[in-house]
């Protein structure tokens, strides 16, 4: 991934995230304030076993550094019915570093998840290009140093585990490096994940979708088998550096997850929803803008734009015209995600994401739950 002036953008994916204020009610003051307390549990654990509250949580989403945390949380922590997780993007690591983003580890913020039930696994995403992280993994020394970093962050809060976010090592058009890559990332995740649960605690990771050649130095098998849950980022299948499109398509979608449930055990699979969008300018060679789905939708307002639907794909799009410049916009909305849910459906997938709070159409939630 590249990086933006706050938010980390995906390799690949270019994730150009943006600033989003949450609207709508608090969650109950018992549930939502932040506060003292809560600890570290058992990995996994989020709400009785057996209970109708159990059965729901399904999903997981992550809590963006940047815009407004505190509504992003409360997000969170309305919908904890259906949350299992919450991985909130806090740190990013180099070689043998990790650097904690603004706000990272705030105990107010991990307590309140605790309370609500929810598991708190952070995110780490890392710096090291395709070439640095293959030569760090490959070398047994500079590897036990990286791992050391990432168990002292885990254990430094009461976290429930780690998400493994690699994808920046992933860019390469080299075959060779490409295989180290792949090769090293599993001697990483291999030791990662068993000294996390040596610690009681849980191995997540995060990987693009593999389908039509993407994804190809994430071993899905191995993955499959070392960690907890694999998250599949179902999004940017056009992304900001690239032609307007959708982000994500019923096809792709058959396409990765038929891969998916063939490599890794289905209980382990989640597939991640964006909540967000891309605005591109025609014949501009610049990125797009990103944009939440609320953002969206007030744009299209604003410009009296339609809101169009392809059923193709199986997502939202409207097109206006500023400056003497066409612009054409692709998100995701509660219609597009009903379009898709029955994909996971079909391969046996419960398990769901979202990124990230606080950017969704709350309409989602309720197509989560079947309704």
């Amino acid at each position: 991934m590249d990086l933006s002036s706050a938010p980390r953008a995906r390799t690949g994916l270019a994730l150009l995230l943006a600033a989003v204020t949450l609207a709508g009610p608090l969650a109950p003051a018992a549930a939502a304030a932040p506060g003292a307390g809560g600890g570290h549990r058992a990995a996994g654990t989020a709400a009785p076993a057996g209970t109708a509250s159990a059965a729901r949580r399904t999903g997981s989403a992550w809590l963006p550094y940047w815009g407004d945390t505190d509504a992003a949380y409360r997000d969170a922590v309305r919908h904890a019915g259906q949350l299992h997780t919450v991985s909130p993007f806090w740190y990013e690591a180099s070689a043998t570093e990790i650097k904690s983003q603004e706000g990272a580890g705030r105990r107010d913020i991990i307590d309140g998840l605790h309370r609500a039930g929810l598991a708190v696994v952070p995110t780490v995403t890392e710096t090291l290009d395709a070439t640095g992280m293959a030569e760090l993994t490959h070398d047994p020394r500079r590897r036990a140093a990286h791992l050391d970093a990432l168990l002292a962050t885990v254990r430094s809060r009461p976290y429930d585990g780690i998400d493994l976010d690699y994808e920046t090592m992933a860019a390469t058009a080299d075959e060779a490096t490409r295989e180290r890559v792949r090769t090293g990332y599993d001697m990483l995740t291999t030791e990662l994940c068993a000294r996390l649960h040596a610690d009681g605690r849980r191995c997540v990771v995060t990987v693009p979708p593999r389908a039509r050649g993407t994804a190809a130095a994430f071993d899905y098998p191995h993955l499959g088998k070392v960690a907890d849950t694999v998250r599949i980022m179902g999004y940017d299948l056009h992304w900001s550096g690239g032609p307007p499109g959708p982000l994500s398509a019923t096809g792709w979608y058959e396409e990765f997850l038929r891969y998916a449930t063939a490599t890794v055990p289905r209980e382990k699979i989640e597939v991640a929803f964006p909540g967000y969008g891309w605005d591109w300018v025609e014949g501009s060679t610049a990125r797009a803008t990103h944009l939440t789905w609320w953002e969206a939708e007030a744009l299209r307002e604003r410009e009296g734009a339609d809101r169009l639907f392809d059923t193709a794909s199986g997502t939202p799009h409207f097109s206006y015209r500023r400056d003497g410049a066409d612009h054409e916009v692709w998100y995701q909305n509660a219609r597009g995600v009903a379009a898709h849910l029955p994909l996971l459906r079909k391969y046996g997938v419960r398990g769901t994401g979202l990124w990230a709070l606080g950017f969704e159409d709350p309409d989602m939630w309720a197509v989560l739950r079947g309704e």
